[in-house]
């Protein structure tokens, strides 16, 4: 798309939502209800598509990853938009009675939403559902990286809405530039914190509100107290959905010193739980380009070098039949087997950097006192996981630490919650959706004060003298 497309589509939107500036219920949810047909009768089309980017995964993980996740937000959006639009009463101070006051709840207008390559189906619809259903007008830049799933969009949005509406902008990083550098009345972006900060950048010449969802290292502590056998199934889990491609992925373990060899056999234990086979098995998804596996393969092949001890999990190989050999051969090459590191230190490129797949490090401790202070140091994650029966101890964690959201016995599944904003604190991103946090986000919240013809404001008009000293003496004895 070329810039001048790019600015008509925009100028679409941006008349269009100036000159309805109410949106009503009806539209908010007939708008919405296209959106839950789009995914119903073509949700499997969808699926295929992003088995087709990254050539091994499964349409059923597409579904529990990226559909089932839109629906229940469509459900809530449905079920509680009347609420959320609802002016807000606000109790009025004494000095201002007998006038009253309320929060009304606006569209913002148009809502530029850029989304990643990981989720692609999940992660570009979830933000534009609710700026939909506060009212706005969306413009969506799906990743160039999965171009089959982009494309489905395109056609997808273009039969369902009107261009005014949403529509889909298709295109490489330099359309991606040009986008977020279009005067949105909001901005959204998931994406890395180097990438995050150029879309603030270009956000900010125009004094674009955004909301990033960025990334970072999200550690997962483990308690003396906890079940290592059931640690190790939920750290296995939330560390290999999706390969480890997810923002919110398990980073690096935490560990009590001493348990090394007994968390690496329940770590092994539950990886042939989850996944019997590696390599062929379709519900362990491949990583997305060979670029990528090689950047996760030179992390392993650096750690070693520099003293670190990995650990490969994963049984053999599945089979193929014979017409998906060619296919298989390729996607198969890039399912990387689970790996522990254990020994990683700080000079490591693992250690450095959020690592987007099935990668582990494991760093023991001894006392809390220096992991809670290891944590504070660097930048605040968008996820911590803890794991232990300690409700003390749990407390204590959670009071000394920040980060963007926390599951406690479990990872990824606050992110699951749909009445729990989701979002990041400094280097992990700003601003937070889902539920009513992003409708809120994504709206105007306009302050309305209804002055009554009983208004005692003359009383603090000019000129000021004994009167206004006796008044001001009442009311502060009054407060």
């Amino acid at each position: 798309m070329n810039p001048a497309d790019l600015h008509r589509l925009f100028e679409a939107q941006h008349q269009a939502s100036r000159s309805q500036v109410e949106v009503p219920l009806l539209v908010r949810r007939e708008r919405l209800l296209r959106m839950r047909k789009m995914l119903d009768e073509h949700g499997s089309v969808l699926a295929a598509a992003v088995q087709a980017d990254f050539g091994m995964r499964s349409p059923r993980l597409t579904e529990v990853a990226d559909l089932l996740v839109l629906r229940n937000l469509l459900n809530q959006c449905l079920r509680r938009l009347a609420r959320w639009m609802r002016p807000q009463r606000v109790r009025t101070p004494l000095y201002l009675l007998p006038a009253r006051a309320r929060i009304e709840r606006q569209p913002l207008g148009v809502v530029g939403v850029i989304s990643p390559w990981n989720y692609p189906v999940q992660l570009a619809l979830a933000p534009a559902i609710t700026a939909l259903a506060a009212g706005n007008r969306v413009m969506l830049k799906p990743s160039e990286l999965t171009p089959h799933t982009s494309a489905q969009l395109a056609a997808l949005v273009a039969q369902f809405f009107a261009p005014d509406e949403f529509c889909v902008v298709q295109g490489d990083v330099n359309v991606a530039t040009q986008f977020s550098g279009l005067p949105f009345d909001h901005l959204v972006f998931t994406g890395s914190t180097a990438v995050g900060r150029r879309v603030a950048q270009a956000a900010a010449v125009h004094l674009t509100p955004t909301t990033l969802e960025l990334g970072g290292k999200s550690p997962c502590l483990v308690d003396e107290s906890c079940d290592l056998a059931d640690a190790a199934l939920k750290i296995a889990h939330g560390k290999l959905f999706n390969a480890g491609q997810t923002c919110v992925a398990p980073d690096y373990l935490l560990l009590p010193r001493g348990r090394e060899q007994a968390f690496a056999q329940a770590y092994r234990e539950a990886v042939a739980k989850l996944y019997p086979t590696i390599v062929g098995n379709p519900d362990y998804a491949a990583i997305l380009t060979k670029r990528h596996l090689a950047r996760l393969r030179q992390m392993l092949r650096q750690a070693q070098s520099l003293g670190a001890r990995i650990e490969l999990m994963g049984a053999a190989q599945a089979q193929p039949g014979e017409a998906a050999a060619s296919l298989w051969s390729d996607a198969a090459e890039r399912q990387m087997p689970p790996a522990l590191v254990f020994g990683a230190t700080s000079e490591m490129q693992l250690m450095q950097e959020e690592i987007f797949g099935p990668i582990l490090p494991v760093i023991t401790y001894e006392r809390l006192d220096d992991v809670v202070a290891a944590l504070n140091a660097g930048p605040r994650p968008l996820a911590l996981y803890w794991f232990g029966s300690d409700e003390n101890v749990r407390d204590g964690i959670l009071r000394r630490t920040v980060s963007g959201g926390v599951t406690v016995n479990d990872t990824l599944m606050h992110v699951a919650h749909e009445n729990l904003p989701f979002g990041g604190i400094g280097d992990s991103g700003w601003g937070a959706y889902h539920g009513e946090q992003g409708f809120l986000r994504f709206s105007h919240q306009k302050s309305v004060l209804l002055q009554s013809r009983w208004s005692l404001g003359a009383l603090f008009h000019p000129p000021y003298g004994p009167r206004l000293d006796r008044l001001m003496g009442l009311l502060r004895r009054w407060s």
